[in-house]
């Protein structure tokens, strides 16, 4: 203790001697000509004044003239205490011996008894043409030479007055701050300012950070001459877009002094001013170009717009509080580089809390261009309920321009106690009952965010390929229409047999003659031969005349064999008959027929009978419509519907798919982008594809993109319910709000119908209800009962209405597909011009990234677009995107 007493009286006492210490500064001027004389002045400050002062110019300049000595005192009494202070100068007038730059030896007093001595001193000396006539160091001496001879007459050099722009560096990425300085130089006399112009610098985020209100000049050497030079402004520029991006020229007025007549002057000429007269000279800075180069991709989820170097604090206002009761996280983001246009983190805060809008709190150092400081995020909340909770770790991203890669950093997790608060919690189960129960509340919506990806692999088809009008529908619809037509005609033959009494008789031939024969079997086994040539004779003209028409009445030998031969047997055959019916009119008659020839006459019956069956079935005639053979003459003939039905669901882009989906649930959204894009780069796409590319589009900030996709899933499949959700959130950030012209009622409710289904399941619908219309067709033509046409007509008609309808819908969204009009603003800002190009073209109106426009006609790289308010332009056709 008493050691730190001590510390402290000596400190104490040390203090005014600390305060009344003297020193010695040097004042002169920075830069000079090689055959300038300038000053040089030493200035002792302090309590007293010094006893002896030494000081030699040494060997790089020569003493012109010197020292002169000058001494002030000041005695000051504040509050009875009386200080004293003393300041002694020494002037020297030097002039440089040769060009370079060259280092002052320092100076050495003594103050009571006391030795100190100066710093040292740089000095640049440069040839210089002529030495500026205005506005020049303090510390320089008059100087004798005049301005250039164009100057003399009337007339300023650019190279004796000029703005210059100059920027910190030229090759930035996008968000990484530049100081953008500009200066003016001259060397001639200028009086004033006027009709100053300073450039807009679009493309960047631009802050002044420096504007004088007074101009002072300072000396500053380029190419070996001596300028006066002021810092008319500084700004600092973050630039928000990639590419090479110019900076307008600055202008600036000047109002110059100079003279109108060239000459020797007389002592007297500097009494009267009829040789100089005021000119007004416009200077104009040199266009500059940066060039930004994008961000790289994979940028981290907490990415919050930083581009330097950063660290990132939190803390509680108060880790301790009661429920309903107010406190704040505050998170402070600092370090160097685009701090102004830091972001919000993104805080994960315990369910039950309710949080209010964030408080941005920005402190700069004005010193180094506002890119160095720290931004406070102020998080108001208050807790609902009461127990201990944890604000977990808040990652935050940013890019490092250093090491050329993405840091994440994270604060440390947030302990908070909530006690329990005087706000009622507790109400009444039901009126009367003592039994507490808990304050119902209504499920509130802690955030909003579009709908996570599709996981599951989807069918695959090429671009373009609808179901409806493909070769495939038109095969089946040919089918469907040959099946019904094939019906029809069985069916329609079918009844006309039943009522053809001949063809019965026809088809009963071989039944009735296998009876009779069978008959005449029983007669060969009892072996009665009159019998059995008497059956055998019925039997087999009983075949002819059933199988051919005949009336028994016209059955002659010779009618038969003719009528035989013309239903395709051949002439054995039928000569074979007519013997047998020979044989059997000859056995009849004769009675010494023995066992074996009745035997042989039956079995040769039996196979005229057969033969004849033969001959007639396999007659040539037309060929019988085959729906197989009908089938497979399409296909033979479609060979596009083979390649069709190969598979679509090759390895690798089941394969890519997985790969993407991984990608996406670990963050890595542009990954995962990529990865889809390459499916649909293979000439394949989905409505899911689609969808999961706008989804990661989304998550990585590409709101034009992501739009264009959901746009697309909705065009291929309207049904898409994932889709069109996350559209209606993606537009929700559109900066453009344009009105819409509203249609008939009924047309929307019949689009939002059609838009019910997919254009495929509208193909695959109008296919069922048309076979079902085909059906109660049929029903309605081949029906015998009354009831049964009459439901089979009043089917068909609405069913077949109703599937010329799904066809309309399936027909209709196919060509909104191939129509593609519609189109995706993609760019950040896009000027709607009144005619293609940009020379003579007026800017109408502004543009930003998501707007829906509708492309009506194309010029060279132009494109004229129509609102959904009917206003038209023109936009080149790199700023949006078909969908």
């Amino acid at each position: 203790m008493k050691k730190m007493m001590t510390w402290v009286v000596t400190l104490l006492a040390a203090t005014p001697l600390l305060q009344a210490q003297t020193t010695i500064q040097v004042q002169a001027p920075g830069i000079v000509a090689a055959d300038e004389q300038f000053n040089v002045t030493f200035v002792v400050e302090g309590e007293s004044a010094p006893s002896a002062f030494s000081w030699e110019p040494g060997d790089d300049f020569k003493l012109v003239w010197g020292p002169q000595k000058g001494t002030s005192t000041s005695v000051t009494i504040i509050n009875g205490k009386k200080t004293r202070s003393s300041q002694t100068t020494y002037t020297y007038v030097l002039m440089p011996r040769t060009k370079g730059t060259f280092t002052l030896p320092a100076a050495t007093a003594s103050v009571k008894g006391d030795k100190i001595s100066s710093g040292r001193f740089r000095i640049e000396v440069v040839t210089n043409a002529a030495t500026p006539s205005g506005g020049g160091n303090a510390g320089s001496a008059p100087s004798q030479q005049q301005p250039s001879s164009q100057a003399a007459v009337g007339e300023v050099p650019s190279s004796d007055l000029f703005l210059r722009l100059t920027l910190n560096r030229n090759s930035v990425v996008v968000g990484e701050p530049v100081t953008a300085t500009l200066k003016l130089y001259q060397r001639v006399s200028i009086a004033g300012f006027e009709d100053a112009k300073f450039p807009t610098f679009n493309g960047f985020w631009s802050q002044e950070v420096f504007a004088p209100t007074n101009i002072e000049f300072h000396r500053e050497s380029i190419d070996d001459k001596i300028y006066n030079a002021a810092v008319l402004r500084r700004w600092v520029l973050i630039p928000q877009q990639a590419g090479d991006i110019s900076i307008e020229p600055a202008e600036l007025v000047c109002q110059v002094t100079v003279r109108t007549q060239s000459g020797p002057r007389s002592i007297f000429d500097s009494f009267f001013d009829d040789d100089v007269r005021p000119l007004r000279k416009r200077i104009t800075s040199a266009r500059q170009t940066v060039r930004v180069s994008p961000l790289p991709a994979g940028a981290p989820a907490s990415f919050g717009g930083g581009v330097g170097k950063f660290d990132i604090s939190a803390r509680l206002s108060k880790d301790s509080l009661s429920a309903h009761d107010a406190a704040s996280l505050l998170v402070t983001v600092s370090g160097k580089g685009n701090v102004s246009l830091l972001e919000a983190p993104k805080v994960s805060f315990p369910p039950d809390f309710d949080v209010y809008d964030v408080k941005v709190t920005e402190n700069t150092d004005k010193s180094t261009g506002r890119t160095s400081g720290s931004k406070t995020f102020e998080y108001p909340f208050i807790p609902r309920s009461a127990g201990d909770f944890t604000i977990e770790p808040i990652p935050y991203s940013y890019y490092d321009v250093e090491a050329h890669k993405y840091v994440t950093l994270s604060t440390r997790p947030l302990p908070i106690k909530v006690g329990r608060g005087n706000a009622p919690e507790a109400i009444a189960v039901a009126e009367g009952s003592s039994l507490p129960g808990v304050m119902r509340k209504d499920v509130r919506d802690l955030g909003s965010d579009i709908r996570y990806i599709s996981t599951r692999v989807p069918a695959f088809r090429p671009k373009g390929a609808f179901f409806c009008f493909s070769p495939l529908f038109w095969v089946l619809l040919v089918a469907l229409l040959a099946l019904a037509a094939a019906t029809f005609f069985v069916l329609r033959t079918r009844a006309a047999r039943r009522a053809d009494v001949a063809l019965t008789r026809n088809r009963g031939a071989v039944k009735m003659a296998r009876r009779r024969l069978s008959q005449a079997g029983d007669f060969l086994a009892k072996n009665l031969p009159t019998a059995f040539y008497e059956e055998l004779h019925k039997a087999l003209l009983g075949y002819v005349s059933d199988k051919l028409g005949l009336d028994m009445t016209d059955m002659t030998r010779e009618r038969v064999a003719e009528s035989l031969r013309a239903a395709g047997a051949t002439d054995a055959h039928a000569e074979a008959l007519t013997g047998l019916l020979d044989a059997c009119e000859y056995a009849r008659y004769s009675p010494d027929t023995t066992h074996e020839a009745m035997n042989t006459h039956y079995e040769a019956a039996l196979d005229a009978i057969a033969t004849l069956e033969n001959d007639m079935k396999h007659k040539p005639s037309a060929p019988a419509t085959n729906l197989k053979a009908i089938v497979l003459i399409l296909l033979l003939v479609n060979p596009v519907i083979l390649s069709e039905a190969k598979d679509l669901h090759p390895a690798t882009p089941d394969t890519l798919w997985t790969t993407a989906v991984s990608a996406y649930a670990e963050g890595q959204y542009p990954t995962a982008f990529q990865t889809w894009q390459a499916i649909e780069s293979a000439g394949l796409e989905s409505p899911a594809l689609y969808t999961n590319l706008g989804d990661a589009a989304f998550k990585s900030g590409d709101l034009a993109r992501a739009i264009l996709y959901y746009e697309r899933a909705l065009q291929l499949d309207p049904s898409a319910a994932d889709a069109r959700y996350n559209l209606a959130y993606a537009n929700t950030f559109v900066q453009d709000r344009i009105d819409v012209v509203p249609e008939f009622f009924l047309k929307t409710a019949l689009r939002r119908f059609s838009h019910l289904l997919s254009s495929d399941a509208w193909a695959v619908l109008f296919l069922v209800l048309l076979a079902l219309s085909l059906a109660a067709l049929l029903i309605f033509l081949l029906s015998t009962s009354r009831p049964l046409r009459k439901a089979g007509f009043y089917t068909a008609i609405p069913v077949f209405l109703l599937a010329v309808l799904c066809l309309t819908f399936s027909a209709r969204q196919r060509a909104a597909y191939q129509k593609s009009d519609a189109a995706i603003i993609i760019r950040p800002v896009v000027s709607a011009k009144s005619s293609p190009g940009s020379e003579g073209a007026k800017d109408l109106f502004l543009l930003h990234e998501g707007t829906r426009v509708r492309v009506t006609d194309r010029v060279g790289d132009w494109e004229n677009i129509v609102l959904t308010d009917g206003r038209e332009g023109w936009i080149s056709a790199s700023d949006a995107d078909l969908i």
